[in-house]
């Protein structure tokens, strides 16, 4: 518990100092994943600009204004569109994470940015700028409390999301330390987001980066205006911590460790599937072992050995994970997962379409899948993966994987990134612009104002 002196800085005071002292510019290896998560995220947009999920959320946006939401002609005031770009974002769960989390940074700083650097005449080096402070911010918040927002019922990228669009979009105003203080201070109290989605598939995991990038511009405006929030918005003893995580022991030391001088984001891992970052691991041991002669219509059973901090949200209940109950809380089922990894060689987006989901194949093998608890796995650390598939004539065949394949260990290459927008542009109906796309946000870096108008699309 922690009630500091006024003549102390407080955590925010000196995360704050930091982010108002570096130099205009994040080191390259920061800007090249700033380039990264623009192509990744605007072609996840692209991917999702059909579906049911974007399509309520544009019928609820009644906020005219001239903010891009990617793949769509009318453009919007600025929440609506960060809202919109930031629910389409995530919405596949195909966005970028950190392995530390998990959170995804992506779907809200660069929703966040996009729209505030469209408003206020931004150029490239301010929007790049802003989504590598928003970043780094959401990813060193992860390192505080392990597991403990889940745990708690909250979900990290929305309630983490809302101080790190804060802090981007401060960064990129100019906003001062003090502003800065005041932004994360305000962000804290507009931060939301629970994970009951899980029970049954709803969609509200969707709009969570989208509600986090617009409560951030909109505390990051607040407090250039000159509203004041918390400057124990962390540590305190009713701060941010104590209500997400219900914790009082925050490693904010940590947090603070190197900050400025070493980017966490540069780490920042991108997705070859379309679902719940954790079952990653599993889907490519599955595929290997298939790759290696495995029959999956000769599977009798497959045990897996996973975290005890994942089974909440990917194995149970264990019943509805074996039978999802829709393509969306297909996303997050190993059982599934490893389904299709075996059956259909990919866990893609076409994987998740509803026929794949009822497919009665793909359900009957998901039915063999269980799991153990590994009390040593490194998770959130490192996501892991494992199978033990035992065979009908008795034989048993073993697969493990101990990284995230797209993470530090494997990481995807800008090729693989540009591959992966040009499959989602031909899945969203744009396959002939995925080039003209390309080169718009090549030059969006660099450019001395954005125009985005580009990507409206009828």
């Amino acid at each position: 518990m922690s009630s500091i002196p006024s003549s102390e800085p407080s955590v925010a005071e000196r995360l704050a100092d930091v982010i108002a002292g570096l130099p205009a510019q994040p080191p390259e290896a920061m800007r090249t994943v700033c380039r990264s998560l623009l192509v990744d995220i605007a072609g996840i947009c692209i991917a999702a600009r059909d579906t049911d999920f974007v399509r309520a959320t544009l019928q609820a946006s009644d906020e005219p204004g001239d903010c891009t939401v990617i793949g769509h002609a009318r453009p919007l005031g600025l929440a609506m569109a960060a809202l919109c770009n930031g629910t389409a974002a995530h919405g596949e769960d195909f966005d970028d994470t950190f392995e530390g989390g998990p959170a995804h940074a992506g779907a809200v700083v660069v929703p966040a940015l996009l729209a505030t650097a469209e408003r206020h005449g931004l150029g490239g080096p301010d929007l790049v700028r802003g989504i590598a402070v928003g970043s780094e911010v959401i990813c060193r918040l992860c390192l505080v409390a392990p597991k403990l927002v889940h745990k708690a019922g909250f979900h990290p990228t929305a309630v983490f999301g809302a101080i790190g669009a804060a802090a981007g979009v401060g960064s990129a105003l100019r906003l001062d330390a003090k502003q800065l203080v005041d932004a994360m201070g305000v962000a804290a109290s507009m931060a939301s987001g629970i994970i009951e989605y899980l029970a049954e598939g709803a969609w509200t995991k969707r709009m969570h980066p989208g509600w986090a990038a617009q409560a951030g511009y909109r505390a990051a405006r607040m407090a250039q205006a000159g509203f004041s929030g918390p400057r124990t918005v962390f540590e305190g003893e009713h701060g941010f911590f104590h209500a997400f995580a219900r914790t009082h022991e925050g490693r904010f030391d940590e947090m603070l460790a190197g900050a400025g001088t070493r980017w966490l984001a540069a780490d920042i891992a991108f997705k070859p599937y379309a679902c719940g970052t954790m079952a990653h691991p599993y889907i490519d041991c599955a595929r290997k072992l298939v790759a290696g002669g495995l029959d999956p219509a000769q599977v009798e059973s497959i045990e897996c050995e996973t975290a005890e901090g994942i089974v909440h949200r990917l194995w149970e209940p264990l019943a509805s994970k074996q039978n999802p109950r829709n393509g969306y809380a297909a996303k997050f089922s190993v059982p599934y997962a490893i389904a299709v990894g075996m059956l259909r060689d990919d866990a893609g987006l076409g994987e998740y379409e509803e026929s794949v989901v009822q497919d009665p194949r793909v359900r009957a093998l998901a039915g063999k899948v269980r799991y153990v608890i590994d009390p040593d796995n490194p998770y959130p650390r490192q996501f892991t993966g494992h199978l033990r598939v035992t065979l009908r004539n008795g034989e048993v065949r073993e697969m493990r994987q101990g990284h995230f394949r797209g993470g530090v260990e494997e990481p995807l290459a800008f090729e693989d990134l540009v591959r992966k927008f040009r499959a989602n542009c031909a899945y969203g109906g744009l396959e002939d612009r995925a080039d003209e796309f390309l080169d718009l946000l090549a030059h969006v870096p660099d450019a001395p104002r954005l125009d985005l108008r580009a990507l409206r699309c009828a």
